[in-house]
């Protein structure tokens, strides 16, 4: 008896739901009218890029922010509705966003 005939038995009314396997994040992020705003700041000497003007649900723009530090391999935060992402990745992020379906204007140089 394997791990599963032991589960149906202990909880026989558990229905499995099927496990949504698209792994296309495209389909699932809100996509907007108005453009994100790519923005480049110094703080206390150190740059960082700035994500803002997302109208979507927050836990999107969440999940996006998690996806972009991942990609880019860099620390980041979600403070106030902003994306920050340490460094100036101004470019690669508008790339990003843009394949995502994304509109994004570039301010700041």
């Amino acid at each position: 008896m394997d791990l599963q005939d032991q589960l149906k038995n202990l909880f026989p009314d558990h229905i499995e739901e099927p496990k949504d396997n698209s792994k296309d994040p495209k389909e699932k992020l809100w996509l907007q009218d108005e453009p994100i705003i790519c923005k480049y700041e110094k703080r206390k000497g150190k740059p960082i890029t700035i994500l803002e003007g997302y109208t979507g649900a927050t836990e999107d723009f969440k999940k996006l922010a998690k996806e972009l530090k991942t990609k880019l391999s860099v620390g980041g935060s979600f403070k106030d509705d902003k994306i920050i992402i340490q460094g100036d990745y101004r470019d690669r992020i508008m790339t990003m966003l843009k394949e995502k379906g994304f509109n994004v204007k570039r301010v700041g140089g």
